[in-house]
């Protein structure tokens, strides 16, 4: 949703005020946090510090290989992801398309159905199979999406569109299985192993954004 309310805001003002927008909402959940957010007690082992905590996110890399080759492929498949959303922008703005603002941020709705498809893929599929079969069909998914929108995505809009689709199911399927894959390596530090994720996710979000910009830049969609 937050592509959509990005095309509405940059529509009907101006765009720098998307940013001014994302800084006020992250003050206020700053303050709701700080006012509203339980105060539990300590529950760590040892008295472990946050230091201590924050180094052992890296140790875990080393002990667990399954929790390892789950943030390599987080890394690399939302890489993917994010130089998609950037350069969709640029390609959806320019001509043959010249989309206004608005129109592209339309395109988050594709993202629902991603989301529905979440729950049947994990009934289907996740529940029956090893979490590595799970985790290469949701990269296929993402390359297939990806093979269609690169290869069309110039003069068919259907190009683009499939490939938000596949790519949003694909990522959200992958994400879905790594994490059933490493989440019982360490039953008392579930919250650590998956920062250790996330943490790799984000990483592959900023060079995918980086790179995608950067290859357009070069030689376009």
């Amino acid at each position: 949703m937050a592509r959509l309310l990005s095309g509405v805001v940059s529509e009907y003002t101006h765009w720098r005020n998307i940013y001014w927008l994302a800084l006020g909402l992250q003050h206020l959940i700053l303050l709701l946090l700080y006012f509203f957010l339980p105060n539990y007690p300590s529950t760590n082992p040892h008295g472990l510090t946050y230091r201590k905590i924050l180094w052992t996110i890296l140790t875990m890399l080393t002990k667990h290989p399954i929790l390892l080759q789950a943030c390599l492929i987080a890394f690399c498949a939302s890489s993917t992801f994010t130089s998609f959303w950037t350069t969709l922008t640029f390609l959806l703005s320019s001509p043959p398309y010249s989309y206004s603002p608005l129109t592209i941020g339309l395109f988050a709705l594709i993202g629902i159905a991603a989301i529905c498809f979440g729950p049947l893929y994990s009934r289907l599929i996740i529940d029956r199979y090893v979490p590595l079969f799970s985790t290469i069909l949701g990269l296929l998914i993402c390359l297939l999406g990806i093979c269609i929108g690169t290869f069309t995505g110039t003069f068919n809009i259907a190009g683009p569109v499939l490939q938000a689709l596949l790519l949003d199911m694909g990522l959200q399927a992958s994400q879905i299985a790594n994490r059933s894959s490493f989440f019982s390596i360490e039953p008392k530090a579930r919250n650590r192993t998956n920062t250790a994720f996330m943490m790799f996710a984000f990483c592959g979000q900023l060079v995918g954004t980086a790179v995608g910009n950067s290859l357009y830049a070069r030689g376009g969609w």
